[in-house]
């Protein structure tokens, strides 16, 4: 691997593809290096996957709270011109 190909923002791809060249060459002493790696990534992308759907599911209520605001505010507009 080139310096070039190392940078902050590894992908799990690019940990793998080391994993593989690990194998290839039989030199296993970084390997274990590489499994740690690759588990950190998959946690953070598994938290991430949760970070946007709790995003969401605020969205969501924002918009159904905002539909009873205006349902409450038209009652209030309602009953004041009465």
């Amino acid at each position: 691997m080139s310096y070039d190909e190392y940078y902050l923002n590894r992908t799990l791809c690019q940990v793998l593809t080391e994993m593989r060249q690990c194998d290839k060459t039989r030199n296993y002493s970084y390997l274990v290096g590489l499994i740690e790696e690759a588990q950190t990534m998959g946690n953070r992308m598994e938290a991430a996957f949760y970070d946007i759907k709790d995003v969401n599911d605020l969205n969501r209520k924002i918009k159904e709270k905002k539909i009873e605001l205006k349902e409450l505010v038209d009652n209030i507009n309602t009953l004041k011109g009465e």
